[in-house]
């Protein structure tokens, strides 16, 4: 088995800090050991589906949880979630939009695409860490799916 067909965790950030703040309060629990990080939405879809740079990969092997940004280059968060949503084999791929909008268009959509949880990224590094941890927790050890 190819270790991208392990993955549990996929996040889809593109800014750096936000990922490499995400990474540690998800290590902190031991829930980072099977993730994957991508920058953009396109690099996202290419994950799922099996394209480009992971033609390779198992596509059936679905990730646990995506963690997803919604301001992302090349394809929006909104989009991949669309995407997600749309096809019968990631629809049930529980999806937590993770990012700094409260907007309500944003939410409202979000929501109207199908994610499972909208989640505004607390400015102070412990708010956070924990919400990060909480989440993971959550999605990887108490949700059955």
């Amino acid at each position: 088995m190819n270790e991208l067909d392990a993955v549990e965790i996929l996040l889809v950030e593109d800014n750096q800090r936000d990922a490499e703040l995400t990474i540690r309060a998800l290590k902190k629990n031991s829930l980072a050991n099977r993730l994957i990080h991508v920058q953009d939405g396109a690099e996202a879809l290419d994950f799922l589906f099996g394209r480009g740079k992971y033609a390779e990969r198992e596509i059936n092997q679905r990730p646990r949880l995506v963690l997803l940004d919604l301001k992302l280059p090349k394809v929006s968060g909104l989009e991949v979630l669309r995407t997600i949503k749309q096809h019968e084999q990631t629809k049930n791929i529980p999806v937590v939009v993770v990012t700094s909008s409260i907007e309500d268009p944003d939410i409202q959509s979000a929501y109207a695409l199908g994610v499972n949880s909208y989640v505004v990224k607390p400015v102070q590094f412990e708010a956070f860490s924990e919400a990060i941890s909480r989440l993971g927790i959550y999605w990887l050890l108490v949700n059955h799916n």
